[in-house]
């Protein structure tokens, strides 16, 4: 008796061929990190290790500046070499939190955006967002799966084309 295998979509065999070919490229990438600013205290030291060894292996790591995520890859790059990090703040440095303020000033290539200072904290962190992926290669997203602001972020990157890894703390 025979039987038949169903095979994957070929929107999803294309993805795949691109995070495979990614996964065995030696060359250097834009990596963005985005992520809630509330996270279990496991899934910080997950970020770390990822954000660390990306680092290490020279890769330029992109994220914006907040509790969380985003600190844990400060912090990770922080340690490896400044000059791979970048951070772009949804906001002035003056509208962000006296603790992370001091860690951003240990980052070498820190963008403000003070335009936004008007702004909703999330309008002006989806438009953050949407700059950070425009310049990367590919995204890595920690989210909830009721985070709109990061999910509506990484729908965004799919359909500019980028490979997203988005991984769920739910």
């Amino acid at each position: 008796m025979s039987s038949s295998i169903d095979l994957p979509a070929l929107g999803r065999i294309d993805t795949l061929a691109q995070e495979l070919a990614l996964l065995q490229d030696k060359g250097k990438r834009r990596i963005a990190f985005l992520g809630s600013r509330h996270v279990p205290v496991v899934a910080i030291h997950l970020v770390e290790l990822i954000a660390r060894s990306l680092a290490q292996e020279g890769h330029t790591l992109v994220t914006s500046g907040s509790q969380g995520v985003n600190a844990a890859v400060i912090r990770a790059v922080l340690e490896v070499d400044a000059s791979l990090l970048t951070v772009l703040l949804p906001q002035s440095l003056d509208r962000q939190t006296p603790e992370i303020r001091e860690l951003l000033g240990h980052v070498l290539h820190l963008i403000e955006k003070a335009d936004n200072d008007d702004l909703s904290l999330p309008m002006a962190s989806s438009l953050c967002n949407q700059e950070i992926i425009s310049r990367c290669d590919q995204l890595i997203c920690f989210a909830f799966h009721d985070s709109e602001t990061l999910l509506n972020s990484c729908h965004s990157a799919e359909d500019m084309g980028k490979i997203v890894s988005l991984l769920f703390f739910d």
